[in-house]
């Protein structure tokens, strides 16, 4: 196995090393596209590496350290293809505010073990300069460990709001998006209209807003609620992925002409699982998602909410600086608006 370093880094991104040393010590003409994908390979590899830069000015401190925790459950088979977006955003207000980051993706439990075994910030999260001034979480940990870390240092969470731990949430407006959706199948002529998520091994708070306001968007637009067109929602409800497909091709067949996933992956999975059934969207049922990412090669494009996911990063970091000037401070929760956009998974009835 090749030693993992910087000009490993750089022949898999096909960039000079130089250009990856120039990303870990926050160069200020580096790409801040470019910077994310050499922050998130180098988590995934596993580099560690201590990213400071020294100031121009030699009045100014040396870079302040930051770290990135990006959840990743060990079943999940790829990566999110959100988080470099998130991190896009991150890296470009961090190098313009003189800031280094420590990224580091890591399986929820581990975090949760981490934690728990000392009062101190563990080993493990200790940046290369000291100690971390401060977090940014992508993606779900438990409350209980979101509560172990923001007691050691000051925490920020992107997209999910964990309102019992008490810190900072940048996050998008899930139910202007939704209510976007549900309007436009209405407007399309649906009126028998469905939900649908995934269950995950962490709680995923971010599911259950967009679901509420599925059922409000509902109400708000004149049509009824039916219970049994809401799929794994209810606590102890756990339908494998093909087990959805099953029950909504089932639902297909007794009349139901519209689905809102809860995310886009979700979406196409649940598309390319129907045209096995010999399904067509949207000629056969319309299916919308949430997040606006690119889609999988030879898949439709979805019709989505397409949220501002670097514009959450820059967000974050403005206010994780706000919050590690005042600890003490009133929590935030701030919401960012997505915008619908339009795909080839949705028609007219």
């Amino acid at each position: 196995m090749a030693k993992v370093n910087q000009q490993l880094i750089a022949d898999k991104l096909n960039i000079c090393r130089t250009t990856v040393s120039r990303c870990f010590s926050n160069h200020p003409k580096i790409n801040p596209e470019t910077r994310a994908k050499v922050l998130e390979l180098a988590a995934q590899l596993g580099y560690r590496y201590t990213a400071q830069r020294a100031p121009r000015n030699p009045e100014k401190q040396t870079a302040r350290e930051i770290g990135v925790l990006i959840g990743v459950r060990p079943d999940m088979t790829e990566l999110p293809a959100t988080s470099q977006y998130m991190l896009k955003g991150i890296s470009e207000r961090a190098a313009a505010q003189n800031l280094a980051l420590d990224v580091r993706y890591i399986d929820p439990a581990e975090l949760d073990e981490m934690l728990q075994s000392t009062s101190r910030t563990p080993k493990g999260l200790r940046a290369g300069n000291g100690t971390w001034k401060g977090a940014i979480l992508i993606f779900p940990f438990t409350t209980e460990t979101i509560v172990n870390l923001s007691r050691r240092v000051s925490t920020v969470s992107i997209a999910e709001d964990y309102s019992q731990g008490g810190i900072d949430c940048i996050d998008v407006d899930h139910h202007a998006g939704i209510y976007d959706m549900v309007s436009h199948l209405a407007d399309l002529g649906h009126k028998r209209i469905g939900f649908l998520s995934w269950r995950y091994s962490v709680e995923s708070p971010w599911m259950y807003r967009r679901f509420g306001a599925y059922v409000d968007s509902l109400y708000r637009l004149g049509i009824d609620f039916d219970p049994e067109l809401a799929l794994n929602v209810r606590k102890g409800e756990d339908l494998s992925v093909e087990q959805l497909a099953d029950t909504v091709a089932q639902q297909i067949e007794n009349g139901v002409t519209a689905w809102v996933s809860a995310a886009d992956h979700q979406a196409y999975r649940l598309i390319a699982d129907l045209q096995k059934k010999g399904i067509s969207v949207p000629r056969d049922c319309s299916i919308t998602g949430f997040d606006g990412i690119e889609p999988p090669l030879g898949m439709p494009r979805l019709t989505s909410i397409k949220v501002p996911f670097d514009e959450m990063g820059v967000s974050s970091v403005i206010r994780l600086l706000e919050r590690m000037k005042n600890p003490a401070g009133h929590r935030r929760h701030n919401l960012v608006e997505g915008r619908i956009v339009i795909g080839e998974t949705t028609q007219s009835l």
